[in-house]
């Protein structure tokens, strides 16, 4: 009869204890994954240094040889000076600037002494001692790239700023993006840098931008004859104003106007005189600011530091021999271990 009675209902709540125990499996399931890894990488590791370890003996023998031999002639050979200056290019000139760069060094490459001493107005003996030149963004900072960032805003539409964050804008900067260069010269003599300034003052004196500092000064006549014709009208304007006002105060009867070029009614008297000064400082303003422009830009590059008279002693780890033939020496025993191994994995291999 017991059989008969009614089954009570399974329970439906998840085991906790296998839950845990699943989870637990899968934990040690990925540490196993990632020790796997881990072992593979570190057996990789040496079995790749296990050539260099197996001949110790030869490895720090090379090294020894390698690094005596880099310190003599590293200190056999001619010490290279070098010395920056830093300019501000105008009217698009940094791309003669940078295409004179790639010149000079090009000239240098190919032993074309009389070329370079024509440029820079020097012997062939001096220009035999030039190594090479560098062009580098010049100094920046941050608030240089944010007025930037600020005028790039100005000048494209709405739609492409959302597109265009100040970060990406900084990063998507390319050298010819810099307003200031760095012009960094390499040479065997301490104190030729001076003697440079004429050569880089000829070339970047090019005729696209001479032409474009023309047109430029010409704009500014135009606009500078325009804004001042319209102060001498506003001083006219002005000067009636100032006379209307002296006869109506000896007509207090009579309403104040002139005519239907600057209509005046007593009771706005403050405010268009007011009004007429406001014009004023803005014509005067913009005079003032475009006359500055001009000022500031009167010429196709600025220099902001010229080379200095001495040079400084270039320890370029390029050219530090102590340390590079080692390195050198190392990577190439690296290699020629490792080839072996494997050449020898593929000949046995079945």
């Amino acid at each position: 009869m017991s059989e008969k009675l009614p089954q009570p209902p399974q329970s439906e709540e998840v085991d906790l204890g296998q839950l845990f125990n699943a989870i637990g499996k899968l934990f040690e399931k990925l540490f196993a994954f990632f020790g796997r890894i881990f072992k593979g990488i570190f057996s990789a590791f040496i079995y790749v240094i296990k050539p260099l370890v197996d001949n110790f003996k030869i490895v720090a023998a090379a090294l020894i040889i390698t690094a005596i031999l880099g310190y003599v002639y590293e200190k056999s050979g001619d010490p290279i000076y070098y010395s920056e200056m830093v300019v501000k290019p105008h009217f698009d000139s940094k791309y003669q600037l940078a295409s004179n760069i790639e010149y000079f060094n090009a000239l240098i490459g190919s032993g074309n002494l009389t070329e370079l001493a024509t440029i820079f107005e020097m012997d062939t003996i001096k220009a035999k001692t030039l190594v090479g030149f560098e062009l580098y963004a010049g100094p920046e900072s941050q608030n240089d790239l944010f007025i930037e960032y600020d005028e790039y805003v100005q000048s494209v539409d709405t739609s492409l700023v959302d597109e265009l964050s100040y970060k990406e804008y900084i990063n998507n900067r390319d050298l010819m993006s810099s307003r200031l260069f760095a012009i960094k010269a390499k040479s065997i003599q301490v104190d030729i840098f001076p003697e440079l300034h004429k050569g880089f003052k000829k070339t970047l004196e090019n005729e696209f931008s001479e032409y474009q500092k023309s047109v430029r000064d010409t704009l500014a006549d135009i606009e500078r004859a325009s804004l001042m014709l319209q102060l001498d009208r506003l001083d006219s304007i002005q000067k009636t104003y100032l006379e209307a006002i002296k006869n109506d105060s000896k007509n207090p009867n009579i309403s104040l106007g002139l005519s239907n070029v600057l209509p005046l009614q007593e009771e706005k008297r403050e405010t268009k005189e007011f009004d007429l000064f406001l014009r004023e400082l803005s014509l005067r303003k913009e005079l003032n600011m475009l006359n500055l422009t001009v000022a500031e830009e009167n010429t196709i590059y600025d220099v902001l530091t010229p080379f200095d008279k001495i040079g400084k002693k270039d320890n370029n780890i390029r050219r530090r021999y102590t340390y590079l033939f080692p390195i050198l020496t190392l990577t190439f025993l690296f290699l020629f271990f490792l080839s072996i191994k494997a050449f020898s994995f593929i000949k046995n291999y079945k």
